[in-house]
């Protein structure tokens, strides 16, 4: 999701008002997030799945580089980055978020890119004005333009249907958003907050009816555009049946809100939950279930990597292969 409202405008605009429907099958899904590194788990050999999970695999490479010393320096910057109350502990939630966070950094990445296009008047934040602007000022200029326009992409239905996000990320009500709040917006399959909004959209882009539920025949139409008299693939036969048999769990025919939760936000296990847990209970010295500065700083090897602790796997692994 993210852009693909904005890829949408652009393709409605060059095509002159009208989007043909895919002939391939579309994703709806929004996959599980996938395993924190490449690595296997074994603390008994190395720790490079708990710096590739809790550094992200490109910073821990530079870790790598580093030596004891800077490697505790630059972990000790990290740990005030991630106390986000700022209580001089770290918890289990917080561990999580930050890992979360490392993990998706792309997308962090991403927003800042565009950041500077919205944030007209440079005060830090982008207000629902500021964007509102940048991004439909042409067809609130123009709007005989768009008269005919009647895909579901279209400009006039797309500004409320933004709006709507963009209050839903603004969590203070300010109407201007903060980076993360801007990035709940751009990116809303990636917060927890934000889930009933993806749900709703999607109910919204595939319920042609507009009786608030999706049937069958719509479930279908928008995975497969159907030629008129032409065989159906054996993949949209199989797509039947797992709507019958997995989908509309109530059985009724159709698919509300919630068993389109189930489809397309999956549950699935929590790596960096899992992670989390993992490094508190590795390094929490007086078991009272959080972490002070001092206790991750004593378990620094475990958390990040240097030329030292590289060093000395290197010694195992060779000494393993004698």
């Amino acid at each position: 999701m993210g852009f693909q409202a904005a890829c949408c405008f652009v393709l409605l605009l060059c095509t002159g008002g009208s989007l043909s429907k895919p002939t391939l099958r579309k994703e709806r899904v929004v996959h599980p997030d996938p395993p924190l590194s490449d690595q296997l788990h074994e603390d008994n050999q190395s720790f490079q799945y708990d710096h590739e999970a809790f550094l992200g695999k490109e910073e821990a490479t530079t870790f790598d580089q580093l030596t004891p010393e800077e490697s505790k320096e630059k972990l000790g910057k990290i740990v005030d980055r991630i106390d986000d109350n700022k209580d001089g502990y770290v918890t289990t939630e917080e561990l999580k978020n930050w890992i979360k966070r490392v993990q998706k950094r792309y997308i962090y990445e991403n927003v800042a890119k565009v950041w500077r296009d919205y944030d007209v008047n440079k005060d830090n934040k982008i207000s629902w004005e500021e964007y509102k602007q940048a991004t439909y000022g042409y067809y609130l200029e123009n709007p005989e333009e768009f008269q005919d326009a009647t895909d579901q992409h279209s400009f006039k239905k797309m500004l409320p249907r933004d709006e709507r996000r963009f209050k839903t990320a603004d969590l203070d009500g300010d109407s201007a958003a903060t980076r993360e709040e801007f990035t709940a917006f751009l990116h809303p399959e990636e917060f927890e907050h934000m889930k009933d909004i993806v749900v709703l959209e999607t109910l919204e882009d595939i319920d042609k009816n507009e009786d608030g539920f999706v049937d069958q025949d719509e479930y279908i139409a928008d995975m497969f555009s159907h030629e008129e008299g032409g065989p159906e693939p054996d993949w949209v036969i199989t797509e039947r049946e797992q709507f019958s048999d997995f989908r509309d769990i109530n059985k009724d025919g159709k698919l509300d809100k919630e068993e389109i939760r189930h489809w397309i936000l999956p549950q699935d296990y929590d790596h960096a939950q899992a992670e989390a847990r993992h490094l508190v209970y590795e390094s929490d010295v007086d078991k009272d279930q959080k972490l002070t500065k001092d206790e991750i700083l004593e378990n620094w090897n475990m958390f990040v990597g240097s030329q030292a602790t590289n060093y000395g796997e290197d010694l195992t692994k060779n000494h393993d292969e004698l």
